[in-house]
């Protein structure tokens, strides 16, 4: 086959992006962005694409740099969102790797909670219509395939510390103070 042919099953796009935070691994799907991962290092990335491809079903391709069909709207989005510019994601995604309550709540968290705003577990339970549940909005987060685009780092604890974060506690607080949540770091 031409490998400039497009597939015609099921297909999967990936790539790595740099970032302020480190590599970002993204892929997509025609219906959408389905995962971005942080911590995308070479060793590591073979590790995080053999499950995708196995859990989507589909043939997963690379492109040059530049040449990205289905990521190329996500990654510019990317890089305006790091740069300052941009306050919202506005691309199609895939939900495929997130169901039930999981789900329910990622998309919860996206609707109601802009840039440069945070909510408490708690909060964001009652919101989603599970009041009492702050502790399965915590798992939902670190389940949360979408990271950066659904934007889980605005999760903070109900007392006012940080919480936990699947990129580290340090990428999320850099990605608050991005937000203007934060002061930014002196050094």
């Amino acid at each position: 086959m031409d490998t400039t042919e497009r597939p015609r099953g099921p297909h999967l796009e990936w790539t790595v992006v740099a970032s302020d935070i480190g590599p970002l691994l993204l892929a997509a799907t025609p219906e959408g962005l389905v995962r971005v991962e942080f911590h995308a290092t070479p060793d590591r990335v073979e590790k995080m694409i053999g499950p995708l491809v196995s859990r989507l079903g589909a043939d997963a391709r690379r492109p040059a740099p530049g040449e990205e069909v289905l990521l190329a709207e996500p990654i510019r989005q990317l890089k305006a969102y790091f740069a300052g510019t941009l306050r919202r994601f506005e691309l199609p995604l895939d939900w495929r790797l997130s169901s039930g309550f999981n789900r329910q709540v990622l998309r919860e968290l996206d609707r109601t909670v802009p840039y440069g705003s945070v909510v408490g577990y708690g909060e964001l339970a009652a919101r989603a219509g599970q009041p009492g549940a702050a502790q399965a909005v915590g798992h939902a987060m670190g389940s949360n395939p979408l990271p950066l685009v659904v934007a889980c780092h605005r999760v903070v604890e109900n007392d006012g510390g940080i919480g936990g974060f699947g990129g580290g506690v340090e990428t999320k607080r850099q990605l608050l103070a991005l937000e203007g949540v934060l002061p930014q770091p002196l050094f």
